[in-house]
């Protein structure tokens, strides 16, 4: 982020490349990967991941910007050191924001895996898709079913661990 960075070369380069790695759909990512690593979970872990820190990098960065300086000043004119300002001042402002961003990007995450298994990523779009092919139609509905009581459960979970740490 601009204000904890002077550097702007590094700055500059690594917003780049967050942005260009936020530029590609995860579907798009998952056939990159498949093509790199073969089919199978681990092409799709690397797509909904690189996507994921994409994401989660640009929601940090603009957290950092958009932070209340006011704290910290207030923590130096008292004599604090760079320390100080990060422990007292900054990180009290970031962490519950950092929580709600990574914990809304797993739901996201579980969400993506279903699709990403029907084009050959692996995860739980995989046995979907070979029930869809097979027209195994109470698999489909059971499978269904599964992925819909796993958004819900991570949804719930999500909501509670916002609730306790935030």
């Amino acid at each position: 982020a601009n204000t904890q960075h002077k550097f702007w070369l590094t700055t500059r380069s690594g917003k780049f490349v967050l942005t260009a790695i936020r530029t590609f759909p995860e579907i798009v990512l998952a056939l990159m990967f498949i093509k790199a690593v073969g089919p199978g979970s681990f092409a799709g872990v690397l797509a909904v991941g690189f996507h994921s820190v994409g994401m989660l990098a640009k929601l940090f960065s603009e957290a950092i910007e958009n932070m209340n300086n006011r704290a910290g000043e207030a923590v130096i004119a008292a004599g604090g050191n760079r320390l100080d300002v990060t422990v007292i001042a900054s990180l009290p402002q970031l962490i519950p924001e950092f929580v709600s961003n990574t914990l809304y990007r797993f739901e996201l995450a579980i969400r993506s895996a279903s699709i990403l298994g029907m084009v050959g990523a692996g995860g739980v779009g995989t046995p979907l898709i070979f029930a869809i092919q097979t027209r195994s139609w109470s698999r489909v509905g059971i499978i269904l079913y599964g992925i819909i009581i796993l958004v819900t459960l991570t949804d719930w979970l999500s909501g509670f661990l916002r609730k306790r740490l935030v």
